[in-house]
């Protein structure tokens, strides 16, 4: 089982902490909004997560259907 990355852009307030904590420039700030520019980037580390203060961002469990069907 993987983790994606996810935005909420409405409880983005765009102070940009997360985009400043990323080791790995994975998130950009467009009109005032964190995007996530190029997610094959992303490590999965959390800092964008833990230091969002609004819980804007954070990665979600990927369920793989197969194992899913499998249990």
């Amino acid at each position: 089982m993987g983790k994606r990355l996810v935005v909420n852009h409405r409880w983005c307030k765009g102070c940009g902490i997360c985009v400043a904590f990323c080791p790995k420039e994975v998130l950009a700030m467009k009109n005032d909004k964190i995007q996530i520019a190029d997610e094959s980037k992303c490590i999965r580390c959390g800092q964008c997560e833990l230091r969002c203060p609004d819980y804007a961002i954070f990665l979600e469990d990927v369920i793989n259907k197969t194992t899913e069907e499998a249990q």
